[in-house]
């Protein structure tokens, strides 16, 4: 008889991409920071920035260098305006990229929002055995990323494969 795994709690961070929200309206935040705890998930670290590609690199840098942080959750700065700088801030710094996630937040998203999804450049990747998610800044767009694709791959009971279970074998 084989068992079930347990549930393993991960230390996840949230990063807010925003020029115009500040930590009272920080509704996107807010979610993920919730989210991630109410599945059992701990609340690492959490940080507003304004779109400012050093700024990014410099935070979500810091974070990859904590082996205490298996995660990190960024909201905002993944459209097309001329602040929009998430990817082009936060890309370089991705060991390995996880080309599914974008494609298939993209799917989910057309769904919802028809084609007004070929404008996000959301993205996911791995930094340091660290998972890098870049969701965009919407609460909405957060809610799908974290209920249809991130919450599933961040518990090691999904089965067939998880994320959760590929940690121990990331820096192989």
């Amino acid at each position: 008889m084989s068992h079930a795994p347990a549930f393993i709690p991960l230390s996840l961070c949230v990063l807010t991409v925003s020029d115009t929200r500040g930590p009272g309206d920080d509704s996107s935040g807010n979610y993920l920071a919730d989210a991630l705890r109410a599945e059992g998930h701990r609340l690492h670290g959490r940080a507003l920035l304004p779109d400012d590609k050093y700024r990014l690199r410099a935070q979500v840098s810091a974070w990859i260098a904590d082996d205490g942080v298996d995660g990190i959750l960024v909201t905002g700065g993944t459209g097309f305006t001329g602040r929009d700088s998430t990817p082009e801030a936060l890309s370089p710094l991705l060991d390995k990229a996880m080309p599914g996630f974008g494609e298939i937040f993209r799917a989910l998203s057309f769904e919802e929002i028809g084609t007004s999804s070929l404008q996000s450049r959301a993205f996911a990747g791995l930094a340091n055995a660290t998972f890098v998610f870049c969701l965009p800044g919407s609460t909405s767009a957060c809610r799908t990323a974290w209920e249809r694709i991130i919450r599933a791959q961040l518990d090691a009971r999904t089965r067939p494969c998880n994320l959760a279970a590929l940690r121990p074998r990331l820096e192989e």
